[in-house]
């Protein structure tokens, strides 16, 4: 294969073949399996988003919670298997928006990057929003002065401490991958060993009879499609999908990981199987102590459903509760200093590809990271949360669910360009077949399904928090903004710059091209 120069690209930059795919300057060969594995793992954030997602999911479909964190693992690992032959084909930084690029052209692909990039802006600032709560209850244990937890709630204190985690978490991220890895060794080893702990409690208090609102196991917890309603269940889904979300960082570190066109791949199956372990523990044993009851305890209970945790580790737990104040506050902040690592690098591919403007396609000379854009998405996720902590009642639960609609969009779009851009050799042979048309197709229904049901739903004003301007809801209302917003920004950049646009950057093709 002859290297070809891309249009545009950095000079000096190696190219390849591959429609003008070109590298961008990071460090590349400084992340192995465990380094990606472990990072992948901190994105996601186990402990974070078990806290924040247990009691919504009850709600929506009650005791079916194991079965439809099964449903929602089943999508994720078909588009993991997608993305990992895109991968094989084009290790690039861009993931979504490169290879949506490549096989729709770059209008979808640039949609593609946006939906990437406004999913973790959003998630970043309900991650800040955790560590905040949890940094003060953490505080209001360790000194034995409950009022300090209540700090939480002043909204000027939220908002200023919620700054100075993303000033910390972004400062990490800048210094690049050797730093984040180093930080996330000991942070996800913490919370995983604590969340181990807290499932066997729980199952030794129900073993002992001490459980608050005892429910004994039933196989049919496990059965999705007992939910009460198809509303129900697509809700619980795109909170499920919820919880899976942050494998994908794996392959944005591609052009940084030692053998990229494998190690990423095998990285993100890797995640969301030691993830999907790990949820349904803690799910079951969950219900076992607490029923889906509305007393104090139970998850059915509105007032501890944006933050089981926080209300569950002292009985379940005992004076090691403190523990898990650390583990979901240490989770979150590693999570919110490696989802640092998808919108940067997204962001990075876009400035190198001439859909973003050309300054985001900096790279600081010392840390080889992209440290223009690592900012930007410091900067724009902090004013995000700060301007939901004074529109919503419930600023995670509203967040979360608009998460799970941007994570079927970016998701849904790259998995269908697996399909295309596979399709001259999907039914050559069996593997073909399988992981680069059948699995990405199944996981791009089920998410295009997912993804306008539940946008369809958000319009209700009951829907998520309550919350609602004109009478609708305002979940709906946020999705739209975001999208809307995206579709401006690319005709913007359009008239500014069209070389993206026009194909001179980042070309159209497919796997069967022989440039």
């Amino acid at each position: 294969m002859t290297n070809i120069p891309a249009p545009g690209a950095t000079p000096g930059a190696s190219t390849t073949a591959t429609g003008g795919l070109s590298d961008k300057g990071l460090s590349a060969g400084s992340i192995g399996l465990l380094g990606a594995t472990v990072i992948g793992i901190s994105c996601i954030a186990p402990a974070y988003t078990l806290t924040a997602s247990l009691g919504p999911t009850v709600a929506a479909v009650g005791t079916q919670m194991p079965g439809i964190f099964l449903v929602g693992f089943i999508p994720m690992l078909l588009v993991a298997l997608g993305y990992r032959e895109l991968n094989n084909a084009m290790p690039d930084a861009g993931t979504s928006f490169t290879w949506a690029t490549r096989a729709f052209g770059p209008w979808i692909g640039w949609m593609g990057g946006w939906g990437l990039i406004v999913a973790t802006v959003v998630v970043l600032s309900n991650l800040a929003g955790v560590a905040v709560d949890f940094f003060y209850l953490m505080l209001a244990q360790l000194f034995g002065n409950p009022d300090l937890a209540d700090l939480t709630s002043n909204a000027v204190i939220n908002v200023l401490t919620c700054l100075v985690f993303m000033v910390a978490a972004c400062y990490i991220s800048y210094r690049g991958m050797e730093t984040t890895k180093a930080v996330q060794y000991v942070l996800v080893a913490f919370q995983l060993v604590v969340l181990v702990w807290f499932s066997v409690a729980a199952l030794v208090h129900f073993g002992n009879g001490t459980a608050f609102d005892a429910l004994g196991f039933g196989a049919e917890w496990f059965n999705p499609f007992l939910a009460p309603s198809f509303s129900a269940f697509a809700a619980g889904v795109s909170l499920s999908i919820f919880i899976f979300w942050g494998w994908d960082v794996t392959l944005t570190m591609n052009e940084e990981t030692k053998n990229p066109k494998t190690t990423p791949g095998r990285a993100a199956t890797l995640t969301v199987g030691i993830i999907f372990a790990l949820y349904i523990l803690v799910a079951v044993a969950a219900l076992m102590f607490s029923g889906v009851g509305a007393g104090d305890l139970g998850l059915g209970n509105e007032d501890i459903q944006g933050n089981v945790f926080a209300a569950l580790a002292g009985p379940v737990m005992g004076p090691f509760a403190i523990l898990m104040s650390l583990a979901v506050l240490s989770s979150s902040a590693a999570s919110l200093q490696s989802t640092f690592v998808g919108p940067a690098r997204t962001m990075l591919a876009m400035g190198h590809y001439k859909a973003f403007p050309k300054r985001f396609a900096s790279i600081s000379p010392r840390y080889k990271s992209p440290g223009f854009a690592t900012l930007v998405a410091g900067i724009v996720a902090w004013v995000f949360y700060a301007v939901m902590r004074v529109l919503s009642t419930d600023v995670l639960t509203d967040t979360i669910l608009t998460l799970g609609m941007m994570i079927c969009f970016y998701y849904g779009v790259t998995a269908f360009a697996c399909v295309w851009y596979f399709r001259a050799e999907s039914f050559t042979q069996t593997r073909a077949f399988f992981l680069k048309f059948l699995a990405p197709l199944v996981g791009g229904v089920i998410l295009a399904v997912i993804f306008a049901t539940t946008l369809y739903d958000s319009m209700n004003p009951d829907y998520g928090s309550g919350s609602n301007i004109g009478g609708v809801g305002l979940v709906f209302l946020l999705a739209m903004v975001l999208f809307v917003g995206g579709v401006v920004l690319m005709l913007l950049m359009r008239r500014a710059d069209p070389a993206f646009f026009q194909g001179h950057t980042l070309r159209k093709g497919s796997s069967a091209d022989h440039a």
